[in-house]
């Protein structure tokens, strides 16, 4: 079997992430398209792109629905179609996969995908009542659990059967805050300590306030195209040559385990197949670090290192901007942001600089192959994509 470009990356664009007051997220979403716009003068918006895909979780922030043909509206994409993906905070990473498909169909040639979260206008209790729908209501929600305590209970069940410590998972926050000091669209932009990380208040012990991501604002998208034609807007596209996409029970109560999540395992495993790579191959990875032992976890879920040696990587630096296997080289969910509809093509996005060579300061030498995770509510979603340099 030979590899095979499923579609190829032509452009790309990211909003600012971080609380931006005054702005609603169709006017976020613009950001991102604009740059995206920009960055592909060959391409005409109006007339090329032929449908868009937006990933994006909650009506409640904004009291909106419906938004895939609003979106199409202020970015000028009217009347191409529009629709929106819902699948908590992996639906712009199921939107990807969704514009892959499209163009494989042979239905259309190029498709804009993206993602868009507006949550900072709202209280923490309004946006933890909001996220938490993404968690079973009769067995979690009803009973007061939220998504802190949900990762809480992975990270003590790690703990427990493999002495995963709590300064460990902190090493992932203050890795994770290194690399987001160095992108200017990160929503915290500054360095922390391991002090910093373990003197923080508790939030659902394990986890305290530096081991959990961001409530933010922000906007990401990809502009896509069948590989016969990539050349024709860029010199240099990025080509996804695999994805994969599993569910798994929506309740942590029905789960044979809780130091692994099934959905990221086998989408990882599908991904890797169809791109005819191994995890050795990866030169960058973006992991869904919405905890920092999410990312931990990642690590093992995703091959790169055995079940339990997860904590391992972290204090071997293994994982750090110069180390052998870069991951949240764009500062993660953790300092970047995590503007829930908007993460996966967020991760994207980040890979396609790094393989392009324009990521600036936090620039991997030689990255050819990348990986993105995205993971929906406590790992009932999961997608993973994986990119070549072409």
């Amino acid at each position: 079997m030979t590899q095979k470009n499923l579609v190829s990356i032509i452009s790309s664009g990211l909003s600012k992430f971080g609380r931006l007051e005054g702005k609603c997220s169709r006017e976020i979403f613009v950001e991102a398209a604009k740059e995206a716009f920009e960055k592909c003068p060959n391409l005409d918006p109006v007339k090329d792109i032929e449908a868009l895909f937006i990933g994006h979780m909650g009506e409640s922030f904004e009291h909106q629905g419906h938004t895939g043909p609003i979106l199409a509206d202020w970015a000028g994409l009217l009347p191409r179609p529009a629709i929106r993906i819902e699948s908590a905070c992996a639906s712009s990473g199921v939107a990807l996969r969704m514009g892959i498909m499209a163009i494989l169909s042979g239905m259309y040639n190029i498709v804009m995908v993206g993602g868009v979260e507006k949550m900072t206008h709202r209280t923490t209790m309004d946006v933890t009542e909001f996220l938490t729908m993404a968690s079973d209501f009769p067995f979690e929600q009803w009973n007061g659990i939220t998504f802190p305590g949900l990762y809480a209970l992975m990270a003590t069940a790690h703990m427990h059967k493999y002495g995963t410590t709590e300064e460990q998972m902190a090493r992932v926050a203050v890795k994770n805050h290194h690399n987001g000091a160095l992108n200017p669209k990160a929503h915290i932009q500054k360095e922390i300590t391991l002090e910093k990380v373990m003197s923080s208040r508790v939030i659902a012990w394990p986890l305290k306030l530096y081991d959990c991501s961001l409530i933010s604002d922000g906007a990401s998208c990809l502009i896509l195209t069948n590989p016969n034609i990539a050349k024709t807007f860029t010199d240099i596209p990025v080509h996804i040559i695999g994805t994969g996409q599993a569910s798994d029970t929506i309740g942590l109560y029905e789960r044979d385990e809780l130091t692994t999540l099934k959905a990221g395992r086998l989408a990882g495993r599908e991904a890797y197949k169809m791109a005819q790579v191994t995890p050795k191959d990866l030169d960058i990875i973006e992991v869904h670090d919405c905890f920092t032992i999410a990312e931990i976890i990642a690590y093992e879920d995703l091959g790169l290192c055995k079940p339990g040696k997860g904590g391992n990587l972290i204090d071997q630096n293994v994982t750090n901007l110069n180390g052998e296997i870069p991951v949240n080289t764009s500062g993660g969910l953790k300092a970047k942001g995590h503007p829930v509809g908007a993460t996966g093509t967020a991760q994207a996005y980040e890979i396609y600089l790094q393989l392009i060579g324009q990521a600036e300061k936090r620039q991997v030498s030689g990255a050819e192959i990348g990986l993105s995770y995205n993971v929906g509510g406590s790992g009932a979603s999961a997608t993973v994509h994986i990119f070549k340099r072409g």
